[in-house]
């Protein structure tokens, strides 16, 4: 076998064995990850309503928030709730006409309260959709990293022969 050969086993070798190192420590952080997410949206208690939740989200009546899904689920029935309650006006709108009243409008700041607690939930919830959503993308290349890696590893093995009697 030429040196060519030899270093090019070599070199997949040590990218195929740093592959299989890499990807079950991939998918241990995404389980890892999942789980710390299941456990703080459980922390939370939110609960689904079992009257009131628009027809696309009725599978979720009486559902405890515990995953990704679930949790962008529940941010979509804040933002349904927030629009009936401030008219359809973002926090920054409501403020905007507060302050162009004047500041003193009681039932404008009560909205604008509302709008910002509301928008603030669903904020959360989104970045809890948002991390299972990158949960499952590193669970994912961490499978793929290991089996790629192991191919390399068997590709190197056949490239580079074991240690031989000849001089």
């Amino acid at each position: 076998m030429d040196g060519s050969h030899r270093r090019a086993g070599t070199l997949l070798g040590t990218v195929g064995t740093a592959l299989v190192v890499a990807g079950p420590v991939m998918l241990w952080r995404g389980r890892k990850a999942r789980k710390e997410i299941r456990t703080e949206l459980a922390a939370q208690k939110i609960t689904f309503p079992h009257h009131g939740l628009p027809a696309e989200l009725a599978a979720y009546t009486g559902r405890r928030v515990e995953t990704g899904p679930e949790a962008h689920a529940y941010a979509e029935f804040i933002k349904g709730n927030l629009a009936l309650a401030t008219g359809g006006r973002t926090y920054a709108e409501i403020t905007a006409e507060l302050h162009a009243g004047g500041g003193d409008d009681e039932k404008l700041a009560k909205m604008r309260q509302t709008a910002f607690m509301g928008q603030s939930l669903r904020a959360s919830l989104m970045s809890a959709c948002q991390a299972w959503h990158l949960t499952t993308l590193v669970t994912g290349l961490g499978a793929a990293l290991t089996g790629v890696g192991a191919a390399l590893v068997a590709t190197a093995d056949a490239l580079t022969p074991r240690s031989s009697n000849r001089s």
